[in-house]
């Protein structure tokens, strides 16, 4: 029976465009990817994710289940590696059947491994030095669904309770790893040592990640009355219908704040 209940729970997060909002009123809104060519990055999540477009205009980008995908077309300063926010990850249904077609395609597949969870796992190197990361799941009733973020940090700890105060994190074990669930989206944490280098995102292949927010300029002044500076206040575009805000983390994930996007 259990089984049978989460097949239809799978199958309408992977028909939403954004996964449900957390008791906070935030939910996983989008990563943003610096690229060289949008079109090429459009192709490249239509035809191994089953990405959409947009269903409206005006932001360059394709929808995976649970999350948006934009791009901005400009050179970046350096690979997703090497930063404190240095990949995604997605559930598959066949992780072998996904491999060949990159492999075919060119990509480098970095390393196939089992994973904290007890399945295969494998980083792939995608297009722009964009590292993703892909776990097989054989209950899926699509081909692909996102599945995590994944930080590189040298003081864990701090970061998970960051993002637990401040967006209504949950924390919680994934196999070994600490985390935090943010409605279903995972933030995942490895613990690096001190002498590791670490960058910040902004400008880098992921240049950075978005959560959705109900009433965002409420939203705002609440963080800023708990002494967190936003490095773009809180403003609305209107020909795009939607609000924004930007911060960094205490570890340097840039971080846009939006209200508007499940419109898209």
């Amino acid at each position: 029976m259990k089984l049978l209940f989460a097949i239809p729970v799978l199958a309408s997060v992977a028909m939403a465009q954004l996964l449900p909002f957390n008791d906070a009123g935030v939910t996983m809104g989008h990563v943003h990817l610096n690229v060289k060519d949008v079109e090429v990055q459009k192709k490249f999540w239509i035809e191994h994710f089953d990405a959409t477009p947009l269903k409206k205009e005006g932001l360059p980008g394709v929808k995976v289940p649970g999350m948006l995908i934009l791009f901005s077309q400009r050179p970046s300063s350096g690979p997703s590696e090497g930063t404190i926010m240095e990949h995604f990850g997605f559930k598959v249904r066949n992780i072998q059947e996904e491999l060949k077609k990159f492999r075919d395609e060119g990509f480098v597949v970095q390393r196939e491994f089992k994973g904290v969870e007890g399945f295969p796992n494998a980083y792939v190197l995608g297009l722009d030095e964009m590292r993703f990361e892909m776990q097989e799941d054989t209950t899926l009733p699509v081909r692909a669904v996102v599945n995590h973020i994944h930080f590189i940090s040298k003081d864990a700890d701090s970061l998970i309770a960051w993002y637990v105060a401040n967006f209504g994190g949950h924390p919680r074990k994934r196999g070994s790893l600490d985390t935090v669930d943010i409605s279903t989206m995972n933030l995942s944490f490895n613990r690096v040592k001190p002498e590791t280098p670490i960058v910040g995102t902004k400008g880098r292949a992921i240049d950075h990640i978005g959560f959705e927010v109900t009433n965002l300029e409420a939203f705002c002044k609440q963080l800023e009355a708990k002494g967190i500076k936003l490095d773009v206040p809180y403003r609305k575009i209107p020909d795009l219908g939607i609000a924004v805000a930007f911060l960094t983390d205490p570890q340097g994930t840039y971080i846009e704040l939006t209200e508007g996007l499940t419109a898209y």
